[in-house]
């Protein structure tokens, strides 16, 4: 079961949050979500824990709690949605950025 956390302190380790999962069962992997450019945390991470009982008893005794001064948000990861990239939406500016011009 995947796992998303959120709210995390910028100073949260991996291992730390695999010893606060690991009291609900087995912690497949730990994955804290950090900037591609900067490299600095995002503020939340994924954990997979593989049996499904014991990764709701996580997202309960989990979710609320305060580590390092931050509330966790912790519940069950919801799949990614498809960005698209067509030439017309708007995060490709709405516009083809000079592809296919005729002068």
């Amino acid at each position: 079961m995947k796992i998303y956390v959120g709210n995390l302190s910028f100073d949260v380790t991996e291992d730390e949050l695999r010893t606060e999962f690991a009291a609900f069962g087995k912690v497949e992997s730990v994955s804290i979500i950090k900037d591609k450019y900067s490299g600095r945390a995002k503020g939340f991470a994924f954990v997979e824990m593989p049996s499904v009982s014991e990764g709701q008893a996580a997202i309960t005794g989990l979710n609320g709690k305060t580590i390092k001064e931050r509330t966790l948000t912790v519940n069950a990861a919801r799949p990614r949605e498809d960005r698209g990239g067509s030439y017309g939406d708007r995060r490709s500016g709405g516009f083809d950025r000079g592809r296919g011009r005729r002068y």
